[in-house]
């Protein structure tokens, strides 16, 4: 059986290194980007089963991140991860398949992952 696929897009390197493992951990095969650019062309190039999306980073934000993933592939789910709660009030966030507030604790990310993932 194919290893579902997992696109983490975060510009803090401690994100990635922490969601790798722990993915990686429960059979997904990972792979990441530190900017919105190297994103789009990895959703592209790797085709993921399902994204989890920063929404502060620098150049382009995830919410533009996101409205050209849903552009190309509406089908791919797409989880916007973020230190800040406030967010998800914002109706931009709600073009997202789901919404986690970051945390070392990943329960709640890995309930949503296994909820999206096709």
């Amino acid at each position: 059986m194919d290893k579902k696929k997992i696109l983490v897009v975060d510009d803090e390197e401690s994100i990635h290194l922490l969601y790798k493992e722990e993915l990686e951990e429960d059979g997904y095969e990972v792979k990441s980007a530190l900017d919105g650019e190297t994103a789009l062309k990895l959703f592209e190039s790797y085709e993921p089963n399902i994204v989890i999306l920063d929404i502060n980073m620098p150049g382009m934000d995830g919410i533009e991140v996101l409205r050209h993933m849903k552009q190309k592939r509406p089908e791919t789910p797409v989880i916007l991860s973020s230190a800040y709660p406030e967010y998800k009030q914002d109706l931009a966030s709600w073009a997202s398949d789901d919404y986690i507030v970051k945390s070392f604790n990943m329960d709640d990310l890995k309930t949503s992952i296994k909820l999206h993932i096709k």
